[in-house]
């Protein structure tokens, strides 16, 4: 096992994340694990956000809305995208993050319930995801938003997903979001990339992960593309700016180091965060570990910046 130089206050994190690891290795099995880890770092909601779940196109959403009045031209907006390799997580998952990004923006948050792999396999999490950020521009007068300023997020594969729906909205001649924030992305990086071997036991994600991760979202049957695995993609001109973060000890780091190299050749404008010290899956751990409140108070930034609040 590779030693990885961990803050004390990561390294805590770290330990209690793993003591939830199911004995039971079937999806099933996983995803009660990861649900009862989720809920063990999910604190009270805000008091100035409601929730409410609705359906866009038959596709479940969570939206977290300010207790204000709304502004004349609507909510600016941020659609997230959860993390758990397209295999486990749901809207209860990612509520430790979606309410606090609702609560200190003073934003609407859109969060979705796309359908999982194995069950599901691509291109399904994508199709849904896609629907609903459409379905939020087509309608963003009955749901008090400003379609002008709608961001799009998400961790680990919700940062692939939202980086496939940036490709697809260029593709189509649509709008693209605000903002495309992904944080610690799985981009579809070749397996050849340094982080791949200087990670490859890593705390929360090894490379072996990665894989099992990848065969479940893109059987063999399926046939890989740039909305499933970004870096495939050929041409990323014309694609909405960027914030990505990445963690210093994940295999996946180097994806997002890529993509951001070729967004910018590519003329798109991009918010590096080289995410020292972190590890993938490290978002909840706001307020355990200042390496981890960094990179929040930068993606706070980049937010507030890119929908101009």
């Amino acid at each position: 096992m590779t030693d990885y130089p961990l803050s004390p206050q990561l390294s805590a994190f770290v330990a209690k994340t793993l003591g939830f690891n199911s004995p039971d290795s079937t999806i099933n099995g996983l995803r009660i694990g990861y649900s009862e880890m989720c809920q063990a770092f999910t604190p009270v909601r805000p008091a100035n956000v409601s929730i409410r779940e609705q359906l866009i196109d038959q596709v479940p959403i969570r939206q977290y809305r300010p207790t204000s009045a709304a502004p004349a031209n609507g909510w600016p907006s941020v659609l997230y995208l959860h993390g758990g390799g397209w295999v486990v997580g749901d809207l209860d998952s990612h509520d430790f993050i979606t309410a606090e990004l609702a609560s200190r923006l003073n934003v609407v948050i859109i969060a979705v319930d796309y359908r999982l792999a194995p069950e599901q396999p691509f291109p399904a999490a994508f199709d849904d995801c896609l629907t609903v950020w459409r379905g939020l521009q087509a309608d963003a007068a009955t749901w008090q938003l400003d379609p002008r300023r709608m961001a799009i997020a998400g961790d680990s594969a919700g940062g692939n997903l939202a980086a496939a729906v940036c490709l697809a909205l260029r593709d189509a001649g649509q709008a693209q979001p605000r903002l495309q924030a992904l944080i610690y992305p799985g981009l579809g990086g070749d397996e050849r990339l340094p982080s791949r071997t200087e990670c490859a036991d890593a705390p929360l994600l090894s490379t072996s992960d990665v894989h099992c991760y990848h065969a479940l979202y893109l059987p063999g049957t399926v046939k890989p593309s740039a909305y499933a695995m970004p870096l495939l993609a050929t041409d990323l001109r014309g694609l909405a700016p960027a914030f990505i973060a990445v963690a210093q000890f994940d295999p996946l780091r180097d994806d997002g180091v890529q993509y951001s190299e070729r967004l910018e050749a590519a003329g798109v404008a991009v918010d590096f965060h080289p995410g020292h010290g972190l590890v993938h899956g490290c978002l909840r751990a706001r307020g355990l570990a200042p390496e981890v409140d960094l990179l929040y108070t930068k993606l706070l930034a980049a937010l507030h910046r890119s929908l101009d609040l």
